[in-house]
């Protein structure tokens, strides 16, 4: 019988990238959330005692930026703001990690690839409201 091929998110897939959530001050990662960038997802995890994993596949994300405050600036952070067309997170904020334009620009590339693999295109959203509340047709 022929090997298949699995396209799936394997746990033993190297990550590309890594980054930790830090204290604000000083820029120390004593919190517990770890960003794990893989080749097909971003994964969220975060918790000691209770943690939670959260997984995001690349081809959903939609847009990423960077804001820094001031006090980011000056101790080598930055927060990233990923919206993604996700279910369980469509906005995840990462917070106070270094590194931030390396991260960001890693997964920008990944999440091209990823859509050119999946032959996917994002279309652009437009505001409108589907539901129609604001009706003023009394």
């Amino acid at each position: 019988m022929a090997n298949q091929v699995n396209d799936t998110f394997n746990e033993n897939d190297t990550p590309i990238i890594k980054e930790r959530k830090r204290w604000l001050f000083f820029g120390l990662p004593f919190t517990f959330t770890k960003y794990v960038l893989y080749e097909k997802c971003l994964k969220l995890n975060k918790g000691f005692f209770t943690t939670t994993e959260d997984d995001i596949l690349l081809f959903r994300i939609l847009d990423i930026s960077i804001k820094r405050t001031l006090f980011q600036r000056m101790f080598g952070l930055g927060t990233m703001i990923v919206v993604s067309s996700d279910k369980t997170t469509p906005n995840l904020e990462i917070k106070n990690i270094k590194h931030i334009h390396d991260f960001k620009n890693a997964l920008d590339q990944r999440v091209e690839n990823e859509r050119l693999r999946m032959r996917f295109k994002a279309g652009e959203f437009v505001g409108t409201d589907f539901d129609d509340d604001n009706n003023d047709n009394s």
